[in-house]
């Protein structure tokens, strides 16, 4: 990672943890376990990319930073509540997340459950505040593409086609393996990248560039992410790793094995810049960005 991306990604991190700390509930009341689970999961942990991807979206059209921050805050709640699910024994069932014990590990299930609940509807508390935009037309396109991107035919229905092509009795193709990582991952990058040029009121070309952008490092991102399971150590990727091979996970990676999955994602990634040729310097972070899904070790 270039020295300039590492420090605008850690500016940014920090800058988000500080809306997450003001927007999630104070750690007291007789709810007091349930609100230190929420910042548990949140605060201070992971490199918030898709907090990056907002707010660098964002940047191109000239957003005002509360509204990008806001944004940026609920899509950090919104993925939070994603891995404290996927995290449960009933998913995915792993003890270590960002370096640390999983909430179910440090809490229990049912507070793990009831965080993620309260997380979900956190983050659409915080995109449909007024504090968010002066527009309720921008909150409200906001909230749609959101929900669209997180729910049943989103992260949620590829969450399920992940657990169903574990018990599938022939291992799934790849275009199903397309979609699947697709919906699960890829959703909710694409509106992240997405997010700016909404807040933005953005030319439609514009917001499809962003998008088109956000599809294809969301699929590079996977891929990547499912090398690192192969090749990273539980230290370098903070998580279990080698657990999607002997669960039988249907992955590019699985089909057609390491060197292909590596020229698959640099194809992708040379794809996602070619979107942001219509943009200017001011991008440059975006396109280091791209480069950056494909080398990272965590």
């Amino acid at each position: 990672m270039s020295g300039d991306l590492r420090e605008a990604m850690t500016a940014a991190a920090i800058e988000v943890d500080a809306a997450l700390d003001a927007l999630l509930p104070p750690e007291d009341g007789e709810e007091r376990s349930l609100f230190a689970a929420m910042r548990y999961a949140t605060v201070g942990g992971g490199k918030k990319m898709r907090a990056f991807l907002v707010l660098e979206g964002a940047e191109q059209f000239g957003v005002t930073r509360d509204f990008a921050v806001r944004v940026a805050a609920a899509v950090e709640m919104l993925h939070a509540y994603s891995l404290v699910h996927d995290d449960l024994p009933a998913m995915d069932d792993d003890d270590l997340r960002r370096g640390k014990p999983t909430v179910h590990k440090a809490w229990d299930e049912a507070t793990a459950i009831l965080v993620g609940d309260a997380l979900q509807t956190q983050a659409f508390a915080t995109i449909a505040a007024p504090e968010t935009h002066t527009d309720p037309a921008v909150r409200a396109d906001l909230c749609l593409a959101l929900a669209q991107a997180a729910g049943a035919r989103g992260m949620v229905g590829g969450q399920m086609l992940d657990m169903l092509a574990e018990s599938a009795a022939s291992p799934l193709d790849e275009a199903s393996v397309a979609r699947l990582q697709q919906l699960k991952t890829g959703r909710l990058i694409e509106f992240s990248a997405e997010a700016g040029a909404i807040l933005g009121k953005a030319s439609t070309g514009a917001r499809h560039s962003l998008l088109a952008y956000g599809r294809d490092i969301g699929a590079a991102f996977q891929i990547a992410d499912d090398l690192l399971d192969l090749t990273a150590t539980p230290e370098e990727a903070g998580k279990a790793t080698g657990k999607d091979a002997g669960a039988g996970k249907a992955t590019f990676l699985a089909l057609h094995g390491p060197e292909r999955a590596r020229v698959q994602a640099e194809r992708l990634i040379e794809q996602a810049k070619a979107h942001l040729d219509g943009f200017d310097a001011r991008a440059d972070r975006l396109r280091a960005l791209a480069d950056h899904v494909i080398t990272r070790r965590s």
